[in-house]
């Protein structure tokens, strides 16, 4: 997939052709579309301007893992409809050049599976980033910025 987005934050310029994935506690089926002007899945859960999606398995666990909600955490194969964008608050910021392949859209994603076998992050791992994200939280810090 190529696709080529320019706002009025971050330009961007994004080519890969997946798979792509959506880490969340939805309980969503094939054929189900994701849109932006939801609630967020994380932080304030403010209503989200992009629908937010990867490449890598590990990204999307983190997603599923840190996910608000009280379902378990899921990760769907998704397909976007349209362009996508590097997402400005992981590339650069904290993985220069994005290796976590973590993009976000204005357009829909339309889920296509589920991954049934994932494997979450080690329970003291996953502890460690909770601390952190409720100390980005106490700091004032909001964990999606858009």
């Amino acid at each position: 997939m190529e696709a080529e987005r320019t706002t009025d934050e971050t330009p961007t310029a994004v080519e890969d052709d997946g798979p792509f994935f959506h880490g969340t506690k939805a309980d969503l089926r094939v054929g189900d579309v994701l849109e932006p002007g939801r609630a967020s899945n994380y932080g304030t859960r403010r209503t989200a301007r992009f629908v937010y999606l990867t490449a890598t398995l590990d990204a999307a666990t983190w997603g599923a893992e840190l996910a608000v909600g009280a379902g378990r955490g899921r990760i769907y194969r998704v397909e976007p409809t349209g362009p996508l964008e590097n997402d400005p608050n992981l590339t650069d910021k904290r993985f220069p050049g994005n290796p976590t392949r973590s993009y976000r859209t204005r357009d829909a994603v339309r889920v296509v599976g589920e991954v049934e076998d994932w494997q979450g992050h080690p329970p003291g791992v996953l502890q460690a980033m909770r601390d952190h994200l409720e100390q980005l939280e106490a700091d004032g810090v909001e964990a999606i910025e858009d």
